[in-house]
């Protein structure tokens, strides 16, 4: 494994943002910053050896500043929607920050959350580990935090992603990675056009402000069912009212037989232009797939055009989204002397013709 690692580019407070590439064996690569302990790209072949980007990614670390789409991201605290931004904790209430429409909490806060920070960074060996501090109180949330990113990328195109976390004091914890994915390039139409398959016969019921209910509901004849593959593009528009809350798939996912601490299938996205496949594994309850549905006006691509909506699919594993007002949800509080760990991994294969 190579990695190559420069100075992508200054803060205005002062602080290096810096860009990591790491190269396996056959050219394939991951790009990362500690900008928001960030994917950039990740170039992997199609079924003749040609290798593409297939992450979507700004070309200037400006653009990951508060970017609407939280671009290939850490989010946390606390993935996804808490309703209200609120919660009970042993009894006690407490007040998120309000970032999202309707007064609702999204992805751990806005300007000032996890995804918004520069991370500290180091290689080690072949991997590259990122790190940081929460204080008690940021955004709303208890307890100092400590919390790690760790990226690993093997020979056999497998990109690992592993968190851990410890806190001083009761709290909840929840983060995810928020990369979009076209397999069949970045930079290439038809995003839509991928096929997707979920190890999932149940998804999780939202209101119309996409906060969750509590209610999981059997995808058998909707347009939820993934069970099978099939296209994004098949049943995005269908008159069906999840559907109509998200303009488009912007849902979460129950993974069948979720067992805490086990890694299993969540799912698989297909193109078959390219060839190229990419199988999902997790250690959490739960898979959120988000068209793009919005991407239209967002910070300029890496490879220097424009995103339009839907140019690639958010894959985010993740704890069941506002968990904390759920009680019949896992749980994803997180006590001293416990660590926090889960894992998402990424792996990267082409299918013949």
């Amino acid at each position: 494994m190579d990695i190559e690692q420069k100075v992508w580019g200054i803060t205005p407070e002062g602080e290096a943002v810096i860009l990591y590439k790491l190269i396996n064996a056959h050219g394939a690569s991951v790009q990362l910053t500690n900008f928001g302990a960030t994917v950039v790209s990740i170039e992997v072949p199609d079924r003749e050896g040609k290798l593409a980007n297939v992450a979507l990614g700004y070309d200037d670390f400006k653009g990951y500043k508060n970017d609407g789409p939280y671009m290939g991201k850490t989010v946390g605290r606390f993935a996804n929607r808490i309703g209200n931004s609120r919660f009970v904790l042993d009894g006690k209430e407490y007040r998120l920050s309000a970032n999202c429409a309707g007064g609702h909490h999204i992805h751990g806060g806005g300007a000032d959350g996890f995804a918004n920070k520069v991370w500290e960074s180091r290689v080690e060996t072949d991997r590259v580990a990122f790190s940081l501090f929460s204080p008690d109180g940021d955004q709303g949330y208890p307890g100092d935090l400590q919390a790690e990113v760790v990226y690993d990328w093997s020979d056999d195109c497998e990109l690992e992603i592993t968190y851990y976390a410890k806190t001083s004091a009761p709290t909840i914890i929840n983060l995810t990675n928020h990369s979009y994915f076209n397999l069949k390039g970045e930079d290439r139409p038809g995003a839509m056009d991928q096929q997707l398959k979920l190890n999932s016969h149940k998804y999780l019921l939202y209101d119309a402000n996409c906060i969750c209910t509590g209610e999981l509901v059997e995808v058998k004849g909707t347009p939820m069912d993934f069970t099978e593959f099939k296209p994004l593009s098949r049943d995005i528009d269908a008159d069906y009212e999840p559907l109509r809350y998200g303009s488009g798939y912007d849902q979460s996912w129950a993974i069948d037989g979720y067992e805490k601490g086990k890694l299993s299938e969540a799912g698989i996205l297909y193109d078959p232009e390219s060839g190229r496949r990419l199988r999902i594994s997790t250690t959490q309850p739960s898979i959120h797939i988000y068209a793009g549905n919005f991407l239209k006006g967002c910070p300029r691509s890496i490879s220097g055009h424009e995103y339009d909506n839907r140019a690639g699919v958010a894959i985010e594993c993740q704890a069941y989204p506002n968990s904390p007002n759920c009680a019949n949800f896992p749980s994803t509080v997180l006590r001293p002397g416990e660590l926090y760990n889960e894992k998402i991994i990424f792996r990267f294969d082409t299918v013949a013709r």
